[in-house]
This record gives structure tokens, C-alpha cells and sequence, in this order.
């Protein structure tokens, strides 16, 4: 069982003072969040690509690879690449260059996005959305399996028997599929055989149980071993010394944060209510002390078949310093306390 962090690099005004943190501070604040996240011991990070004024970062291959110098054994992702609105090429070469200076931890975490604003920036047409991403999706596969490439498409011109450079230290490099919840995304992984990531960002996670049996399938379907294809999720959340303090401080931000969201989507509004139902056992907010948390994690593992987790945090602006201790305490707390469950469930062959 895997356990790390994700973030998007939010630069929304502080609830409290109103001030905006500079993009430049909230990079190098993430990178210390790395480093400190493979100090304590955590499996992986995770940073988010964006285009817009209140997220920092439009290219997490260059955060990442200011981070591969610093650490020595977190795996380093995207969280997610938009790949519908980039070039197949240039993602993979990013990747392989922070796979060469981690000494091989990099992973690339392909999506659509749920944000559109890359696509009028790249001058791609949103009623290609869902063709843009097959087809540069499988070209980054035909780049990863081949050092030579022929390819022809409809949405990007087309190579003959080029070579693509640098090569990855990993052999393959580690192609995840990001999905909010759609059938065809999972389906479309477990043929592929790529390991899933579930971005499980409200309701009750068992509901997504039935989405990873159907990715398995599809997976054994197409000739996979479905045992050996892990399976993430991504949920908001905070670890604090007690549950009343990791409710304070994790509760202001994310109100803000969901509520801009909602006014831009149409969302009913996030309030105290909606966040305390959330933060209950068979919910999917991860907020609370160690225990609170780790049992959160431990019964999404027995029942979804999660085999990695990725907390993202923080949700909106909230001070660095509380950031820093909530990887502590994942680290060094909750990860511990599900390692050991899990071990011991494998062990008497539950899991």
C-alpha cells in the first residue's frame, strides 16, 4: 500500500488576510513539501499542470525535476498531464529527463483535465476533446515502447522513423490514467493495461468499487494480469494532532476554494455541514488526527481496492508551516499505521 500527497499549487487570496501568495513563492513552497514528503517516508507525489491565474503551476515536469535533485526515494508524477492539449513528444522527453534525474522515480498521470483553459491557450477545439486524447495517448505509448517512431494522426503532424530523446531510466516509464469516474476512462485503462487513478473528491468512495471491478476486467479481458495493475485515488485532505484541529484549520480554505469552484460550475454551496458529513467514516474527506485518518485509508483499501493514496492537500491557500506538519504526520503517523493493517491483512490472505 502506497502513500503520498498531490497538489495543485493554488495561489487563491489567504481566507484571513486576503493577500495572494506569488506564483514563484507557492513553487518553491511545493518543492520543500517534496523533500519533506520523502523524508518521512511517504511513497509519492503528485503535482497538478494548470493555466490559469490561481494555480502556480503550467508545467510539473519543471517542479518535479527541482524536486528529483533533492530527494532520494519518493516517486515523482503529474497529477494530471493534460495530454489532450499537449505534445505527446515534448510530455515524454519531459518525463524521461525527470526519470534521469531521480534515477528512475519519475511517472507521467495522463488526463483530459477538468479544466479547459489549455486548450483555447494551445489552439485546440473542445469538440476534439475526447479524440485529442485517444490519439496523443497513444502516441505517448508508441514513443514509450519504441526509441524509433512512425505515426500518423488527425490532430498533430505526423513522424516517420524519428528517433525520440532522452531515453527513461525505467523500462517502461510509468504511464498512469487519471479518470473522475466514467466507465469508458476505466475501460479504456484496463485494456490498456495501465495502472488507474481515481480522483475521488466526494460522496462515498465504495460507490467506486464497481468502476475498479470493471477496470479489472477489461484488463483481463484484453490479456492483462489484473492482479499486478495498481489502482489510486485522490482525495482532499489534512492530518492534524486532534480531529478538532485538523477540522479548523483545513475547513476555511477548502470553503473558499469549493465555493469558486461551484459559482463557475453550477455546484450547490459548500458549507460547514456539507464539510463535517464529508469528514464521517464512508465519506471521502481525509481530515482528522492519525488514527481518524488512517482508518479513512485502511477502509477505503478493503473495500474499493485501492493499493495507492494520494492525499491532496491543501485545498486552496493555507499557511506553509501547516502543510509541512500535516506531511509530517502522514509520514510518520498515518502511513505506519496503515502499512501495518494491510501487512497483516495480506498476511492472513484478505487482501
Amino acid at each position: 500500500m502506497e502513500i503520498g500527497l498531490s497538489t495543485f499549487v493554488e495561489t487563491t487570496p489567504d481566507v484571513e488576510t486576503g493577500k495572494v501568495i506569488s506564483h514563484a513563492q507557492r513553487i518553491r513552497e511545493v518543492v520543500e513539501e517534496i523533500v519533506l514528503a520523502d523524508q518521512v517516508g511517504l511513497d509519492v507525489y503528485g503535482v497538478g499542470e494548470h493555466h490559469r491565474e490561481d494555480y502556480a503551476v503550467s508545467s510539473p515536469a519543471v517542479v518535479l525535476a527541482a524536486a528529483a535533485s533533492q530527494t532520494n526515494r519518493i516517486r515523482l508524477t503529474s497529477a494530471v498531464t493534460v495530454l489532450s492539449s499537449a505534445d505527446p513528444v515534448r510530455v515524454f522527453q519531459d518525463f524521461a529527463t525527470v526519470d534521469a534525474i531521480s534515477n528512475g522515480r519519475a511517472e507521467i498521470m495522463a488526463g483530459r483535465g477538468s479544466f479547459i483553459e489549455s486548450f483555447p491557450l494551445f489552439g485546440y477545439d473542445l469538440k476534439d476533446y475526447d479524440q485529442l486524447f485517444e490519439e496523443k495517448l497513444e502516441l505517448l505509448l508508441k514513443i514509450r515502447d519504441s526509441e524509433k517512431v512512425t505515426w500518423k494522426g488527425g490532430h498533430r503532424p505526423a513522424i516517420q522513423n524519428r528517433g525520440v530523446y532522452p531515453r527513461p531510466v525505467q523500462t517502461p516509464l510509468p504511464v498512469w490514467i487519471g479518470s473522475g469516474g466514467s466507465q469508458d476512462s476505466v475501460i479504456r485503462a484496463g485494456l490498456l493495461g495501465l495502472p488507474l487513478v481515481l480522483a475521488i473528491i466526494g460522496g462515498n468512495p465504495q460507490h467506486f468499487a464497481p468502476l475498479v471491478q470493471l477496470y479489472k476486467k477489461a484488463a483481463e479481458h484484453a490479456g492483462h494480469d489484473a492482479s499486478k495493475l495498481p489502482v489510486a485515488s485522490h482525495s482532499h485532505g489534512f492530518v492534524g494532532e486532534s480531529t478538532d484541529e485538523a477540522t479548523a484549520k483545513f475547513f476555511p480554505s477548502t470553503q473558499q476554494a469549493m465555493n469558486k469552484l461551484g459559482r463557475e460550475r453550477g455546484w450547490g454551496r459548500y458549507d460547514q455541514s456539507t464539510f463535517d458529513a464529508a469528514r464521517s467514516l464512508h465519506w471521502a474527506l481525509y481530515v482528522g488526527d492519525p488514527k481518524t485518518v488512517a482508518e479513512k485509508i485502511i477502509n477505503l483499501r478493503k473495500n474499493v481496492g485501492i493499493t495507492r493514496f494520494m492525499l491532496h492537500c491543501p485545498v486552496g491557500t493555507m499557511p506553509h508551516e501547516d502543510v509541512m506538519k500535516s506531511i509530517e504526520l502522514l509520514g510518520k503517523e498515518v502511513a505506519p499505521i496503515v502499512r501495518e493493517e494491510v501487512a497483516r491483512w495480506e498476511a492472513e490472505g484478505n487482501i
